[in-house]
């Protein structure tokens, strides 16, 4: 039955008919493809073979498929010998919208969810965790294979903020809604990367007081502690968490995350005059409990900067590929999984990114060794 096949073996099958019949009268050869997505280096050709193979299909990176539907978006990939990928620039607009259209078609038949396991059941792959053999800004666990609608859900700063700075008034002409939100440099940092990642999908950031009805059924990724964003404080009452931030009782506390154990993680002060010297941050990615189809990731820290780490160790062009192959490795199986880090602060101020194949920036692990 066509229904039970494989999801790679269509992918693979969609790839080897788009050389041979995209294009009527005219068949594209492997060598073609390998010149072109290789550029001045070729691809090997069993590399292409592998990628098309029905019998033991090789899923190409996220990258490659990008590749694909700019190779076939235009003739002129193959007018010059030898091939090559046009500029994205350089597309005509009915070449744009055959690139998009094809873009978004090979990620759907990249993605898995909707493919029973090995066990015949459904929805188990929902938790995406970054695969082996994804590229460097494609793939991982930033990147949502389905490509649905992802909501970045920001805290707001409350009035008492707000009334300190400029341009937080409706009523100003240069009001900036932004100045608004909580977090921007963490915001303004994965907004970026998720885009990046996911070309395809709808990215939106919004405030926790925004959402709809049906954004709660998207991907979240909740950024900012219990504090400023309801929402987090929604979804941590719904999850059974193995770690959970406590509300600050005031501006002046620095507050902390606690174990099941009881265990409690604060920031660390300088005694002298009070800035922050190392900050506690919470990574964290399982089923929705809005959707079982979706998924939720927190990031949050005590402190903004916490925050910013958190979301840096998987975005930093230093560390993600690391943090990414740790992931892989420690929590390869698992249908969710947590990191509770240390974030620390250089002396100009700034939040270095934690490198989490280093056991002493990891304070808590789950689910624990064996548990996965």
């Amino acid at each position: 039955m066509e229904s039970a096949e494989r999801p790679e073996t269509r992918l693979a099958r969609r790839l080897r008919a788009l050389r041979h019949q995209h294009w009527p009268g005219l068949r594209i050869t492997q060598q073609q493809v390998a010149e072109a997505l290789g550029g001045g280096a070729p691809l090997s050709l069993s590399l292409i073979s592998s990628w098309e193979s029905t019998h033991k299909p090789v899923v190409p990176p996220v990258h490659r498929l990008a590749q694909y539907a700019l190779f076939f978006a235009s003739r002129r990939t193959v007018e010059s010998k030898p091939a090559r990928l046009l500029d994205e620039h350089a597309l005509t607009e009915e070449e744009r919208v055959m690139r998009e259209g094809l873009h978004t078609e090979l990620l759907s038949l990249r993605s898995f969810d909707d493919a029973p396991d090995e066990a015949g059941a459904y929805g188990s792959r929902q938790v995406t965790l970054a695969g082996p053999g994804d590229d460097t800004i494609g793939g991982g666990t930033w990147f949502f294979p389905d490509q649905r609608p992802i909501i970045i859900v920001g805290g707001s700063l409350p009035k008492r903020f707000r009334e300190r700075m400029p341009y937080t008034d409706v009523k100003d002409p240069d009001y900036v809604r932004s100045f608004s939100l909580a977090d921007l440099d963490a915001l303004i940092e994965l907004h970026g990367h998720i885009r990046a990642v996911n070309p395809a999908a709808e990215v939106r950031i919004l405030k926790s007081e925004e959402m709809g009805e049906d954004d709660f059924t998207s991907h979240l990724v909740l950024i900012g502690g219990v504090d400023f964003n309801s929402v987090n404080r929604d979804v941590t009452q719904r999850l059974d968490l193995p770690i959970r931030q406590q509300m600050r009782p005031s501006d002046s506390d620095s507050g902390f995350f606690s174990a099941a154990d009881g265990t409690t993680f604060e920031p660390v002060l300088d005694q002298g005059n009070g800035s922050l010297i190392e900050d506690v941050a919470y990574f964290f990615r399982g089923k929705s409990p809005y959707n079982a189809r979706r998924t939720v990731t927190l990031c949050n820290g005590q402190y903004g900067r916490g925050t910013y780490g958190a979301v840096r160790a998987l975005t930093d062009a230093r560390f993600r590929d690391r943090n990414e192959e740790f992931v892989r490795n420690r929590f390869s199986g698992a249908q969710a999984f947590s990191i509770l880090m240390r974030v620390r602060i250089n002396p100009n101020g700034a939040a270095v990114t934690p490198d989490w194949t280093q056991a002493e920036n990891r304070l808590h692990e789950w689910p624990a060794d064996g548990e996965a």
